[in-house]
Formats: C-alpha cells, structure tokens, sequence
C-alpha cells in the first residue's frame, strides 16, 4: 500500500508538474502576443504623431496665408475707399468745370 501511494503522490505531482509547464507556456506566448500588440500600438501612436504634426505645420501655414490675404485684402478695401474718394472729388471738380464753361458759354453768346 506504501508503494501504491507513492505512485499516486509521484503521478499527481508529475500531472501537477505538467499542468503548470503547460500553464507558463501559455501564458508566455499570451504575454508574447502582448508585447508584439504593444509595439505594434506604439508604432501606430508614432505614426499618428507625426502626421498631427505634419497636419499642424500646414494648418499653420494655411492660417499664415490667411493672415497675410486678410492684411492685402484690408489694404486693397482701404485703396478703393481713397479711389471713390478721389473720384467724387474729380466729379464735384468736373461738375464745377462743367458750371463753368457754361457760364463762359452763355457769356460768349452774351457778347455775340
């Protein structure tokens, strides 16, 4: 009877031995399968910043040339504002001119 529970102590601690050999084998390649999980996540992460970084140097760029479309467009308004200035001044001067020779006119006839 000795014999036979010898047996059976050495079988369960060999199935036992068996079960966890098979149990850290699974649980490595589990844990390998992380790690390869991981890095492929941080090469994704990498990847992604440099495109938001890439996607914020345009944007910056784009609202430099926004900027600098605003300041021509501000100083084009403002030479079209001093254009119509100069123009109804030409007009009131061209009006006077034209009062003017009229008088001259009608003066003319006066003497003929």
């Amino acid at each position: 009877m000795n014999l036979a529970l010898q047996g059976f102590f050495i079988t369960v601690f060999i199935l036992f031995v068996l079960y966890m050999l098979i149990k850290t084998f699974f649980y490595k390649s589990i844990a390998e399968k992380e790690q390869r999980n991981s890095a492929s996540m941080k090469l994704t992460l990498q990847e992604a910043e440099i495109l938001i970084q890439k996607h914020q140097l345009q944007l910056q760029r784009a609202l430099g040339n926004i900027e600098i479309l605003a300041q021509e467009m501000n100083s084009l308004k403002n030479e079209v504002k001093t254009l119509k200035q100069r123009n109804s001044q030409y007009r009131i001067e061209t009006d006077k001119y034209k009062s003017r020779i009229k008088d001259l006119e009608q003066k003319i006839e006066a003497l003929l």
